[in-house]
């Protein structure tokens, strides 16, 4: 089932509700080990780590690293030592998108998370995961506006919504593409901690709205999206370009740098540190360095150090910059990838 509506009432994720006697709710953000989308990821961690609302944890599906293209990062615990921890269940689950969204392992524990009660949320593509469960089927949902019509096809028992930035039905929720994540989190936070304090986690990321309004048709109709960079179409990256990292450096700002560039479809992005060890970065996660500084890896650019302040404005330096120096075309794909209205009037 598709809903082409404009969906013009504002969509609000249901007050939280305590259980088993925690202090605060219990947030899993789950990656799969070969392969996460960055900002799916990073985004709803870093805000709702950030927020001090609810106790967060980054979980993989399987032990060792887990690769969110370019950067590669440590998870704080599996799916199975989470269970072990926390055989209730976690309160809220974000689902990002991953490169295999038939995991048979992902899928039974996103669905476990669900028989025991866990609001689970879908990012982006990750809600071809969450349909795949069920947990969609007889709700409303929404994903990237790239798979239209392959989610309606696969998943006809979902009622998929489009021009809405995010979907709050009863224990499921979704979002749109890669910006939606922000607000979609930010959201999460006001229905636990009230408007006040979600207005100041936005106020300290850098965005103003958090509201589902939003309309996905803007960026499928725009023209840009005929040549733009895609699955089979991507050229060899052509330039390799260091990200300066440190420990305590932003997880938000560092995933929206990330992948703003590698969305060009010609650059590499690298981790550049001081050495090799493991970084823990200002909210928990740890990033493994690619490149040491000074060391025999030379890149072809490096960036300015990430800026630590209002982490949001990091995906504006990055398009302002890919606009410079790729041109306006790379950055206008990218935005309209990212569903970002920076760029698209």
């Amino acid at each position: 089932m598709f809903d082409a509506s404009n969906n013009p009432k504002p969509e609000k994720f249901p007050p939280y509700q305590a259980r088993f006697a925690r202090a605060k709710p219990l947030v899993a953000v789950v990656g799969l080990n070969e392969g996460t989308v960055i900002s799916d990821f990073v985004i709803p961690f870093g805000v709702m780590a950030r927020s001090n609302v609810a106790d967060v944890v980054s979980v993989s599906v399987m032990p060792g690293p887990v690769k969110m293209q370019p950067l590669t990062f440590e998870l704080q615990s599996t799916i199975a030592d989470f269970d072990k921890a926390h055989p209730e269940g976690a309160d809220y689950l974000f689902v990002p998108a991953v490169e295999n969204f038939s995991d048979p392992n992902l899928i039974k524990w996103v669905k476990a998370q669900g028989a025991k009660g866990c609001t689970v949320i879908s990012i982006c593509y990750g809600a071809l995961v969450v349909a795949k469960t069920g947990l969609f089927d007889g709700h409303r949902a929404t994903s990237h506006y790239s798979n239209e019509e392959m989610r309606a096809k696969l998943f006809p028992k979902v009622n998929w919504q489009k021009n809405i930035r995010y979907v709050a039905d009863g224990k499921v929720a979704s979002s749109a593409g890669v910006s939606a994540s922000m607000p979609t989190s930010i959201a999460l936070v006001e229905a636990i901690a009230g408007q006040a304090k979600a207005a100041e986690v936005a106020r300290d990321v850098g965005i103003g709205d958090w509201s589902s309004k939003h309309n996905s048709d803007a960026f499928q109709s725009d023209p840009g999206n005929v040549d733009m960079p895609g699955p089979g179409r991507n050229p060899t990256p052509q330039v390799t370009l260091g990200i300066p990292v440190k420990a305590g450096d932003d997880e938000i700002a560092l995933a929206l740098t990330a992948e703003s560039y590698s969305r060009t479809g010609n650059t590499m992005a690298y981790a550049v540190a001081a050495s090799k060890a493991p970084l823990r970065l200002a909210h928990g996660l740890v990033l493994l360095p690619d490149l040491v500084e000074g060391g025999p890896t030379k890149v072809d650019r490096t960036l300015a150090p990430l800026e630590a302040h209002q982490a949001t404005r990091a995906l504006d330096i990055a398009l302002a910059d890919i606009n410079k120096t790729y041109g306006p075309k790379a950055a206008r794909n990218v935005a309209l990838f990212m569903e970002y209205p920076g760029l698209i009037k």
